[in-house]
């Protein structure tokens, strides 16, 4: 068996010409969507993320603004430049590109920014929402991986899915919108002692360590559903996801490239969160 490749990037260039015509139709009424990047630092893969995300937003004919910060700004300055995005009415969404230099608290600087314009789905009230199946921004990444699997047409309902990693950011969240997709979600993490044992019993595995090799192809069940959240490089210095692609491709039903699958996709879904954000602004 050869897995069927699920191309993040065909799916993320629909869901961006999506964005486009709703962001069209909020300019015409007067109400353009803006998105606010703040970049603390010169970390070298934050500058290539926020350079993509702002070209992104332009493409899709959103205002977008980019706050570069040197790293020695004070705790105080950066939640006082969050408070003022807030009350800006020409910025719908706000994000704060981690990480953060150690002397700012990224979850002091997450708390600040408005429920509102939280277009990242990190804010606690944004989390509080996702478990108690309330409408919220959901965590980019996650609702990129869930948009994948929906293009394999597999109806999730009473399948088996595991998640590797517990992350606030990507594998708590996907755990919970897996489980409102009626799916029996099992959670392993790095004390969880033989990980083979429940991703061979899995439909749908989402590996999301950041640890090369974690899933290999004799723990995969044959005709599975792959998603790799992964971005590590191998010994050539080429990226390269959590999962052995090679050997996991010859067993799975699907699986996620890297690069090409997952990260499109949660560049795509800030854009879905930006644009939703602009038009609930729009309809008050």
């Amino acid at each position: 068996m050869t897995a069927n490749i699920i191309d993040g990037n065909a799916l993320a260039k629909k869901i961006r010409a999506e964005v486009a015509d709703r962001a069209a139709a909020l300019t015409a009424r007067g109400h353009k969507p803006g998105l606010a990047v703040i970049l603390v630092g010169e970390d070298p893969a934050s500058q290539v993320y926020v350079k993509h995300k702002v070209a992104d937003c332009e493409g899709c004919g959103m205002h977008s603004v980019l706050e570069r910060h040197d790293a020695s700004i004070s705790e105080g300055e950066l939640l006082a430049r969050v408070a003022a995005l807030n009350a800006d009415p020409a910025i719908h969404g706000i994000l704060v590109q981690m990480p953060l230099p150690k002397h700012i608290d990224p979850h002091k600087v997450i708390a600040t920014i408005s429920p509102l314009k939280d277009v990242d789905g990190f804010h606690i009230a944004s989390a509080g929402a996702l478990m108690v199946g309330q409408p919220g921004f959901k965590a980019c990444t996650p609702y990129g991986c869930m948009k994948l699997i929906e293009t394999t047409g597999i109806a999730l309902k009473g399948k088996h899915a595991v998640v590797i990693g517990r992350s606030n950011t990507v594998g708590k969240p996907m755990a919970l919108l897996l489980l409102q997709a009626n799916c029996t979600v099992t959670i392993c993490h790095s004390g969880t002692p033989d990980l083979g044992v429940h991703t061979r019993l899995a439909d749908v595995v989402v590996a999301a360590v950041g640890r090369r090799n974690v899933l290999t192809a004799d723990m995969v069940k044959p005709g599975a559903v792959v998603i790799d959240v992964g971005m590590n490089r191998n010994d050539e210095g080429k990226l390269c996801g959590d999962v052995d692609f090679a050997g996991v491709s010859q067993v799975a039903g699907w699986i996620t490239p890297v690069p090409g699958g997952v990260g499109p996709m949660t560049r795509a879904m800030l854009l879905v969160n930006t644009i939703e954000a602009a038009e609930r602004a729009a309809a008050n």
